[in-house]
């Protein structure tokens, strides 16, 4: 949850990049991030992986307008839309991105490669074919923003009643922490984007890091498992509305040209 998804990185650059906003080189260096390289297989056309930038001026070609997140997990086929195997896959990876007016979607492979001190971290994403259909469970940037508004005071009752002692200081360092490391990443969402969905995006980033926060540092001593189940009973609701605000966020471009549409 804390970590930015590299669907999310991929469907805001993307977006941006297909809207003539940013040049192809600044999108591709943006996706990547900190990961060595990233590479697309399984392209029309194309007999093996290629690079981002040729992948997202084929899928243009293709007739892609626009690319959409799904943030899936058990039981939570967020953003998702089928067919079973392409729904399974986007399922173990916990993260796939759906293209709009064509019938692909993008599922991530991560490794990492290189000796011990020098490791580097490769991304290859796998074209699948996709039913187009909506999406599961995605809220409108509307609902999300006033669902995350409970969920925040929600995560942060959890976490005062776990370990009020010590979940205090190490929520306000890791909060600090967040913010250093959002301040120096710059935007939030690439250009092209609403303030608002800037604004859901930021909210459940927060919701996400005080959920893993009770998670990791709610234990103040020893732990029950009755404890432990209805401490993950109290969050996952939270979480799971931090991951679709996450989604709403990264497909309110879809969701603009939707309602012009309209």
């Amino acid at each position: 949850m804390l970590s930015e998804p590299r669907s999310g990185r991929l469907a805001a650059w993307g977006n941006a990049l297909l809207a003539g906003l940013v040049s192809p080189d600044d999108a591709v260096l943006a996706i990547v991030g900190e990961d060595a390289v990233h590479r697309v297989e399984g392209l029309p056309g194309e007999t093996g992986p290629v690079g981002l930038t040729l992948a997202l001026g084929r899928l243009r070609a293709l007739g892609v307008s626009a690319l959409r997140v799904a943030l899936p997990a058990p039981g939570h086929p967020l953003g998702l839309s089928g067919p079973p195997e392409f729904n399974a896959r986007a399922l173990q990876a916990e993260e796939a991105v759906i293209c709009h007016d064509a019938a692909f979607g993008l599922v991530p492979e991560v490794s990492e490669a290189g000796p011990e001190g020098d490791v580097h971290v490769e991304v290859v994403w796998h074209v699948l074919p996709v039913r187009q259909a909506p999406p599961a469970d995605v809220p409108s940037l509307g609902e999300a923003e006033r669902e995350l508004a409970q969920a925040l005071r929600e995560a942060t009752e959890v976490l005062s009643k776990l370990d009020v002692a010590g979940s205090g200081p190490v929520a306000e360092a890791a909060i600090d922490a967040y913010r250093a490391r959002a301040e120096r990443g710059g935007e939030v969402l690439a250009p092209g984007y609403p303030p608002r969905a800037v604004r859901v995006l930021e909210l459940a980033q927060r919701v996400g890091l005080l959920v893993s926060l009770a998670y990791d540092h709610g234990h103040g001593g020893a732990v029950s498992a009755s404890e432990m189940a209805a401490r993950g009973a109290a969050l996952r609701p939270v979480e799971r509305t931090a991951r679709r605000a996450q989604v709403a966020a990264y497909n309110a471009v879809v969701e603009e040209r939707e309602k012009k549409v309209r």
